[in-house]
């Protein structure tokens, strides 16, 4: 260990991997190292079954749980989206070689009936959701066409909106768009976790609807994907990709000091051996005096013998409970996951409920995303406070990440992911080098 290395990364978190990788590929020497016996950290798929029990102090699982060794339950399941950024970074680093997808099933939105909905994202859907009346179907068909035909580059087909200074709420307007399509729009289409971008200029959440319709057109079911056996799979196949590119991996290695000399970090300690480094990438459980608790998160994995009612029996798929429809100032996400993807045993489902907390009973808050399940056979309640870096490391050169969020899907890790490289680098990450796509892959 005693070796001098570009940069040293800490944890194996899904955060973590993607940059090593990244850094790996753009020629740097990469030492990556976790204290754990196992890949993910916070992030972790736990396998066999009896491991999550003793996990959470429940119990060992009875027979009728089938073999233990056939779970894989992710402790933050998240999808990603067909057509996102994540997805392009994991081609580019070429770890999608390790990794095989599949394809959720199906994508749903609570509506102000309290049932849930198909997320409308093409005129045919829009025309047969029954989250709208015959005169609102219609007026949200001419906006869709209005998303699919918007070029930003050709100014003709704008329809006098400027997508730098017109905001959604005169998006909203100029279509006559009644505040529940707005809400499914917003949260289940562009995926927001609040209304701040209504007064924002539109471009984004323009992007933000025409990804979620090319992501949904690549595969049909809904736009997002898995990985067989989980997300454990990608710490995994990025300690693979690390040894191609002569990048070193432990594991189960204590770190006792990240060394620093005149303020920057210069290597970090463990035990009596010291790795010399310019650059540390960490999550924020190596550095607790580097970060700030923003806030905290309320997630319970919830293990079925059945799919979830009202979505035609999907065998994986995700629920958006908008903030409004319940009250409340966060959304809830519910992902479910099934033997299908390789994570359970024959005729098993995990789902989870998550969402921000909020009050002094986060149990209470995920209510309205328990309710949705029917009969659940095991409960896990976890609470996780939410830690952001207080600088951005550029002094230090202890780039941090930011505790994983609520949200069912990639790409508000993915933000993260390609501003610590940024800061890092000090380039913004250049997504035209991604020449491939995931059917090259194949």
């Amino acid at each position: 260990m005693d070796e001098e290395y570009d940069c040293i990364v800490l944890g194996t978190g899904l955060t973590e991997c993607i940059l090593s990788g990244m850094l790996s590929v753009s020629g740097k020497k990469v030492l990556h190292m976790d204290r754990n016996k196992y890949y993910g950290g916070e992030s972790a798929s736990i396998t066999p079954l009896d491991d999550l029990f003793t996990k959470f102090g429940v119990p060992s699982p009875d027979e009728a749980y089938g073999r233990g060794r056939d779970w894989n339950v992710d402790l933050i399941p998240k999808f990603l989206m067909a057509q996102g950024q994540l997805v392009k970074l994991l081609i580019h680093t070429g770890v999608t070689r390790y990794l095989e997808f599949k394809s959720i099933e199906g994508s749903y939105v609570m509506g102000k009936s309290g049932k849930i909905s198909k997320v409308p994202a093409d005129e045919k859907e829009a025309l047969s959701s029954d989250l709208m009346g015959l005169f609102e179907k219609r007026r949200f068909k001419n906006f869709l066409v209005f998303v699919q035909e918007f070029e930003q580059e050709n100014p003709a087909t704008w329809k006098d909106v400027d997508p730098n200074t017109t905001n959604m709420d005169e998006v909203y307007k100029k279509f006559s768009l009644d505040e529940n399509t707005q809400d499914f729009v917003g949260h289940a289409l562009c995926l927001y976790r609040n209304d701040d971008y209504r007064s924002k200029p539109c471009l984004e959440a323009i992007n933000r609807i025409k990804l979620y319709s090319n992501s949904l057109a690549k595969y049909g079911k809904s736009p997002y994907l898995y990985p067989l056996y989980g997300l454990g799979e990608l710490p995994q196949g990025f300690a693979r990709l690390s040894a191609i590119y002569g990048g070193t991996y432990m594991l189960d290695k204590s770190v006792d000091e990240i060394v620093m000399e005149g303020g920057k970090v210069v290597g970090v300690r463990s035990g009596g051996e010291t790795a010399k480094c310019k650059q540390v990438y960490c999550d924020p459980t190596y550095v607790t005096d580097k970060v700030k608790k923003i806030g905290q998160v309320v997630r319970c994995i919830c293990l079925m013998d059945h799919p979830i009612p009202n979505t035609k029996d999907a065998l994986s798929t995700q629920i958006i409970i908008p903030q409004k429809q319940v009250g409340r100032k966060s959304d809830i996400y519910v992902t479910m996951t099934s033997y299908t993807t390789q994570v359970a045993s024959k005729g098993w489902f995990i789902a989870m409920v998550s969402t921000t907390v909020e009050t002094e009973n986060p149990e209470a808050e995920i209510q309205p995303g328990i309710n949705l399940l029917g009969p659940i056979k095991q409960k896990f309640l976890q609470v996780s406070d939410v830690f952001e870096p207080v600088e951005d490391g550029t002094a230090s050169q202890v780039f941090i990440s930011k505790s994983y969020d609520a949200t069912s899907h990639f790409e508000t890790t993915c933000l993260d992911v390609l501003n610590i490289f940024k800061r890092g680098t000090g380039e913004e990450f250049d997504f035209s080098k991604v020449k491939h796509t995931l059917e090259d892959e194949i």
